[in-house]
């Protein structure tokens, strides 16, 4: 199911950014993952003269895509639509739009009197108002701009109700739960998970050699990334207790990138998904990569702890894309 988009709508000068910016907070100290969308009206440029993105844009080149292991960027020489900004969003629980005010999606209006700042559109053209108008009158939910917890209390419950998507980890207060499986059917399920351990040319020869004084490094690992994959609910709060059929969990040594690589895939006949035990399993097997060499060398990195594919379940298969392209 499709994650559920909210817009902030308003003229330019309300304040929309600084209410997005502390409702983003506000639901992520709920444990919501967010994604947002900025629109601008005029023009931005992020890849300044004498960067590498500007050189490669200057060459010619129309998509230019940053990437390193905390984020990434894509800088495009063509507008974009709000459909395909949402489409590049992956993995998070809901995205706020701020523009797109006449956009086809729930949106919450902003006016704000003091500076002259009505809204763009009827009150009744939107799910909820902010504003600092005590006069106006509207029969929609309004909040202060202050109010940015009731703003996010108002955005989960307005979630909810919508075909797109529930937020089955959270109750009608907003807090956390552990959803109730129970009448979901039982079928196969997979779950394939990857990540990766950057060391130094020193430690990679240690591993690679079995000098470690702690012993082999990539058995070791490997135990313990499946022990850690049956006690996944013991780390993960809202997890159900899965009977695991099978966890395959593979380390290899990348000596042109330095690392340790690092593959796991759990299965199971049941009514939840494997992906966090195979995600743990990795979690686990990389960090006791870490805590077998980290004797001589400190500053190794813990990197790319991604899901590989996933299938079974309501939802249907995935799969990352750089498992399609090989």
């Amino acid at each position: 199911m499709a994650c559920p988009v909210i817009g902030f709508s308003a003229f330019s000068g309300t304040g929309k950014t600084a209410v997005m910016e502390r409702v983003i907070r506000e639901l992520t100290k709920k444990g919501l993952r967010v994604g947002a969308v900025k629109h601008d009206g005029h023009d931005f440029d992020i890849d300044h003269p004498g960067k590498d993105s500007y050189r490669h844009t200057q060459a010619g080149a129309q998509t230019v895509v940053i990437a390193s292991a905390q984020k990434t960027a894509v800088i495009q020489q063509a507008g974009s639509t709000l459909e395909q900004c949402v489409s590049r969003i992956q993995n998070v629980d809901v995205i706020l739009v701020e523009g797109f005010k006449h956009a086809a999606i729930p949106r919450i209006g902003l006016c704000r009197k003091a500076a002259g700042k009505g809204l763009p559109e009827p009150p009744e053209n939107y799910i909820a108002v902010v504003t600092d108008d005590q006069e106006l009158q509207t029969a929609m939910p309004r909040f202060s701009f202050n109010d940015a917890a009731g703003i996010a209390d108002f955005i989960i419950r307005e979630t909810q109700t919508m075909q797109t998507r529930d937020f089955t980890h959270f109750n009608d207060q907003g807090r956390a739960r552990m959803v109730d499986v129970g009448n979901k059917d039982v079928s196969c399920r997979t779950a394939t998970a990857a990540g990766r351990v950057l060391v130094n040319q020193h430690t990679f020869s240690l591993i690679q050699s079995g000098g470690m004084k702690k012993g082999d490094v990539l058995t070791v690992a490997q135990i313990a990334g499946i022990m850690a994959a049956k006690h996944t609910p013991d780390w993960i709060p809202m997890c159900h207790p899965v009977p695991l059929n099978g966890i395959d969990l593979k380390l290899f040594l990348d000596a042109e990138r330095l690392s340790v690589e690092i593959e796991a895939t759990a299965r199971c006949d049941g009514k939840t998904g494997v992906e966090m035990e195979a995600l743990t399993a990795v979690s686990c097997a990389a960090l006791t990569v870490y805590d077998m060499c980290k004797a001589v060398q400190r500053d190794m990195v813990i990197s790319d702890i991604r899901l590989l594919e996933k299938t079974g379940g309501v939802h249907g298969d995935y799969c990352r894309e750089e498992k399609q392209n090989g």
